[in-house]
């Protein structure tokens, strides 16, 4: 039988003698023994101390009322580790990680489970839709049965407890509840980052607190500026780096750059010194250049290389194949020789060289180079990535796509 967290608050409890023992106050869901049952029930006695029944004293329930199996009284003592369906699910926010948004939650919907002769009750969803919302506008007012009937006729509006995500922006009680953001963390970093947008600050912390670094850093990305700012300035400096280490390292230029000085070298001091001195670097370019918009990191090899050694060699390293997108090319003095798309070196025979492949005409850009310029020959030659070299004709970083596209999104 279905049954409604509504329908049991306030309902009257009795022992297995009939006496009268309180009223149903809360229930609460203990996160690390059984994620979805209902471990205890509060039980409200007026001016005397309330009193709590485990889930295996409950021998039957129904709308208004509940059973208990034994007679012995139990007082109630708080711990945080325990989740409250009442205080810490009704009418507040959660995450729906199926839906990718933020809802609130209206009530909650239970199922009753046999268990050594007690009934179990089993959260199964939550309810986000109209139908809860009548239920408890009309609990009280109206019998069960009636409001049941009038419910049924309304659009259902639900989400199963596994898709369900907590907000609990304090960590310590994160902790204690066991309540992690795996099924966030499978989320696209753009959706993750809508949803992020629609919490309170203290919310947005706790989840940014709590994502792996490599997520976060996604995040970061999707993220508008004026926000990941605030963000990374009210993070721990140990996390927000280990966070800005996992970024692009023109990205991580542009997220300190908008930061005050003494946070920024606070971070630095905090990040490994090879990446530390990356950023360092294009944070000397102006950011409207072409050195202000590069990334550093970048896949070359040698012009005389087959296709096949290539190949072989980039599965030993360790590449992120999201943004792998073209390979540069050196010549035999370490000087820039053009670029292949990687569509182009895939479908090449095993023994054809880079040079052989590299797109037409060879294009580059020195990192003093003005935006315009850069919007311009992405515009004309419908580039995917463009190449910075320095003075020595030797390349120092990419321009890719969809840093134009930001670029050009944001003016």
């Amino acid at each position: 039988m279905e049954i409604f967290a509504t329908e049991l608050m306030g309902a009257e409890a009795y022992d297995a003698q009939g006496n009268f023992v309180g009223r149903v106050r809360e229930f609460f869901i203990e996160p690390a023994q059984a994620p979805n049952r209902l471990s205890h029930f509060l039980l409200s006695r007026g001016r005397f101390q309330p009193l709590i029944a485990r889930h295996d004293q409950i021998a039957n329930v129904a709308p208004g009322t509940v059973r208990l199996s034994v007679s012995e009284r139990v007082p109630y003592e708080p711990n945080e580790a325990w989740l409250a369906v009442k205080k810490d699910l009704m009418d507040q926010q959660i995450i729906d990680t199926r839906g990718r948004k933020v809802v609130r939650v209206n009530d909650v919907d239970l199922a009753e489970q046999r268990s050594n002769g007690n009934v179990e009750l089993r959260l199964t969803q939550v309810d986000v839709g109209l139908p809860g919302a009548v239920r408890r506008l009309l609990q009280g007012v109206l019998s069960p049965g009636v409001i049941r009937k009038l419910q049924s006729r309304l659009p259902q509006s639900s989400i199963r407890w596994e898709f369900v995500n907590l907000i609990e922006p304090d960590p310590l009680r994160r902790v204690k509840l066991r309540i992690t953001h795996e099924k966030l963390e499978d989320l696209h970093p753009a959706d993750l980052a809508d949803i992020i947008e629609h919490l309170s600050a203290a919310e947005r912390q706790g989840i940014i607190a709590s994502l792996d670094e490599e997520t976060a850093a996604a995040v970061f990305g999707e993220l508008d500026e004026r926000l990941t700012t605030q963000l990374v300035e009210q993070l721990d400096p140990e996390k927000a780096a280990d966070i800005i280490e996992e970024m692009s390292p023109d990205a991580a230029a542009d997220l300190l750059g908008d930061l005050s000085k003494e946070t920024t070298e606070e971070l630095l001091e905090e990040m490994p010194g090879r990446e530390a001195d990356e950023v360092r670097e294009l944070m000397e370019f102006d950011p409207s250049t072409a050195g202000g918009m590069m990334n550093t990191e970048f896949v070359f090899v040698g012009d005389t290389s087959t296709r096949d050694e290539v190949l072989i060699w980039m599965r030993d390293q360790e590449l992120n194949i999201d943004q792998l997108d073209t390979i540069v090319l050196l010549d035999g003095e370490a000087q820039y020789a053009g670029t292949v798309p990687i569509a182009r070196l895939l479908l090449a025979s095993s023994e054809q060289t880079m040079v052989d492949l590299r797109m037409e005409p060879v294009l580059s850009v020195a990192p003093e180079a003005e935006e315009k310029e850069v919007f311009e020959l992405f515009d004309k030659y419908n580039l995917r990535t463009l190449t910075v070299i320095d003075d020595e004709k030797r390349p120092i970083g990419t321009v890719a796509v969809d840093d134009v596209v930001s670029r050009l999104v944001s003016k």
